[in-house]
């Protein structure tokens, strides 16, 4: 299995639980939601061939002090070739952020500008500047993680290249079993989002969505692909 989206750090045995996705031979792309934390925990993925650990700066997280996290993210930025949690909240909760959410996406996207990354992207009520943002600075290799947006800006997503991760939780909404229903299954990744998604079983996805585990494998390959292909 290919969990493209999980936050195994958040986790109350982080390293029980990638251990034992190792020994089954899953790959799990474990997020992080701020740059302090990923340098925290490289040195605990270190060694394992199916683990890898993202560089992320979750947009419910910043504030004024974020300067000195964006510090370390710009120093840290080539240390992985994947980069998330990163993206843009306008829920009501982060609403009053949003001009520093913004500025903070800014710096993200210009450093990655030109770099070859594999990008998993939070878009909560913000999914059309977020595109809009992703489209300027001509960002690559993006995975709209958990999308709950409009029905009408999946073809311009998709017009991009970009990918979609879909969980458990989507396959239960009607919202989100319309915007599975949306994505061609050639753009299709699987995540679970554990430990915040009480629904997060990959076998229950992948038998819901329809997918055969090649066509996902095939899926996540092509993806992954382009890291060898240098940015024009």
């Amino acid at each position: 299995m290919i969990d493209t989206h999980c936050h195994f750090d958040m986790m109350p045995e982080p390293e029980r639980y990638i251990k034992e996705a190792e020994e089954r031979g899953d790959i799990i792309i474990g997020m992080t939601n701020l740059p302090s934390h990923f340098r925290m925990g490289m040195g605990h993925v270190q060694g394992f061939k199916h683990i890898r650990l993202a560089l992320g700066m979750h947009p419910q997280l910043v504030t004024p002090d974020t300067i000195r996290e964006m510090t370390l993210f710009k120093e840290l930025v080539d240390e992985t070739s994947y980069i998330g949690e990163i993206g843009l909240d306008f829920s009501r909760a982060f609403r009053p952020n949003r001009d520093m959410q913004i500025d903070c996406l800014r710096q993200i996207l210009a450093i990655l500008k030109g770099k070859s990354k594999i990008i998993s992207v939070h878009s909560c009520r913000a999914e059309k500047e977020l595109l809009e943002l992703l489209t300027e600075y001509e960002t690559r290799n993006v995975i709209f993680h958990w999308y709950s947006g409009p029905l009408t800006l999946i073809d311009q997503i998709l017009e991009k290249g970009y990918y979609f991760s879909i969980n458990e939780a989507m396959c239960l909404s009607k919202n989100g079993s319309k915007i599975i229903q949306a994505v061609p299954k050639d753009r299709i990744l699987l995540e679970s989002d554990a430990p915040f998604n009480d629904r997060c079983s990959l076998k229950n996805v992948r038998a819901r969505v329809g997918l055969e585990e090649k066509q996902l494998i095939a899926n996540f390959k092509q993806l992954i692909s382009r890291l060898r292909i240098p940015e024009q």
